[in-house]
């Protein structure tokens, strides 16, 4: 029988607690095969691989084409010529808002990335910073209105509606505004209920907004300043991390630390569990290391930036770091591919799908940069039995990729989002599309 227990540990100036089994930390540099709770995954070494650049260049999406969906389904423009969107939230009463923003290039250049190439792959300039209300009165799977909703943002990502207030997750705090439901623009001043950190090199700028089943509490997804730490873990505070706050900004708690990036959330719809997405480090080669889907367990921690993917400890803390922290590193429910940016997911609890798609999680991955050949750039579909992920992927939304031999993709997925009549939205934020998939 094996024994849990607690162990208290400070991570980036912060009080957190893990919980594990008999577990040991692992020394070596050869390949291993991890069990993770619904799959066998094989993680090569460190370096076996050399770690590569390779920015995709994003062409747009010829007249007639369009993302490839399985037999069955129908896929569908559902808007365009907007300015990078971003997050999807579906209101209650059907109402669909969308943040637009991206990516700072001041902010890339200040850290000497290769501009050029992130240029072809990221809409880069003045960000949008707003927030558009889409609404399809009649039921077409077309919106009837499309209108700005909110403007003044500051590289706004998550977004809620929480009895009278719409939440915006800004990259440096979190917005309130009075809202009623069915109202079409924000005019009021807002209020900033708390704030983010968001100064300095500040990668991984999207913050994520989910609201538990009775609102009584609000968490937040905030991803890591840098890759592995390495501009010091005291600008980490606050980081790499899901905070849990009260409806108006009070009462923080870190409620899961060592999540590099964490950005989609949900609720697993049978236990409401919550789970999420996490964007996983780079430069260790091709194979290394898998961004995964989890579910997060309060005061756990899944090892950023000393370990990855369990008990695996990072080259650049070997022998660095207390191996007490990384035996207590939960190792995450399901990989996803190494260099995928896996961002949105979200349940499917529409009744439109075959009866195999109920319960289970549509994942978005934004597509690498940190790798020789393109991996993401699709929509994956991850069956769920008994609350948990089976341990299989299956690809749902496909196309994305022109020529793999060029680096050249017509667009990249961000956040899927189901809708009141079953179907399903993608937000596309370098063609400033939004695709619709229904069931035909």
């Amino acid at each position: 029988m094996k024994k849990t227990f607690f162990v208290f540990v400070t991570v980036a100036g912060l009080f957190v607690a893990g919980c594990s089994g008999d577990k040991k930390a692992n020394h070596n540099q050869a390949d291993t095969t991890v069990s993770a709770s619904s799959q066998q995954v094989k993680l090569p070494a460190p370096y076996a691989t050399k770690s590569t650049t390779k920015y995709s260049n994003v062409i747009g999406w010829p007249q007639g084409k369009m993302p490839i969906a399985p037999e069955g389904f129908m896929v569908s423009l559902f808007a365009d010529s907007l300015r990078n969107p971003r997050n999807i939230y579906v209101a209650r009463n059907g109402d669909i808002f969308v943040s637009e923003a991206n990516t700072e290039a001041k902010g890339i250049k200040k850290v000497g990335a290769a501009i050029k190439g992130v240029a072809k792959s990221q809409n880069l300039g003045e960000s949008a910073n707003d927030i558009l209300l889409f609404r399809d009165v009649n039921g077409d799977g077309k919106p009837d209105l499309k209108t700005v909703f909110l403007t003044g943002l500051n590289q706004p990502y998550g977004m809620l509606v929480l009895g009278n207030w719409f939440y915006v997750a800004n990259t440096d705090g979190i917005w309130r505004y009075s809202y009623k439901k069915g109202q079409t623009k924000i005019n009021e001043p807002g209020e900033m209920i708390l704030s983010l950190p968001a100064g300095g090199y500040n990668n991984h700028w999207t913050r994520n907004l989910i609201a538990n089943r009775d609102g009584s509490k609000i968490y937040i997804a905030v991803g890591s300043g840098s890759n592995v730490g390495e501009h010091g873990m005291e600008n980490e505070k606050r980081r790499a991390n899901i905070l849990e706050i009260n409806p108006d900004g009070t009462g923080e708690i870190i409620f899961a630390a060592g999540l590099r990036n964490p950005v989609g959330m949900d609720w697993e719809p049978g236990t409401q569990k919550l789970y999420t997405v996490v964007n996983e480090r780079d430069k260790l080669g091709d194979g290394l290391v898998p961004d995964y889907l989890t579910g997060v367990q309060k005061n756990g921690f899944y090892g950023w930036p000393y370990a990855y993917f369990g008990t695996h400890e990072d080259p650049s803390f070997k022998g660095k770091k207390d191996t007490e922290l990384i035996r207590n590193t939960i190792t995450p429910d399901l990989a996803l591919g190494s260099h995928t940016a896996s961002l949105g997911m979200a349940f499917y609890t529409g009744n439109k799908f075959p009866a195999k798609y109920q319960g289970g999680a549509f994942i978005s991955q934004h597509g690498s940069w940190n790798s020789s050949q393109l991996v993401g750039y699709k929509v994956l579909y991850v069956p769920f039995k008994s609350g948990k992920p089976l341990g299989d992927t299956e690809d749902f939304l496909t196309g994305f990729i022109a020529d793999p031999e060029k680096g050249e993709v017509y667009g990249r997925p961000v956040d899927v989002a189901i809708l009141k009549d079953g179907s399903i939205l993608v937000t596309d934020d370098t063609s400033n599309r939004i695709w619709r998939v229904s069931a035909k």
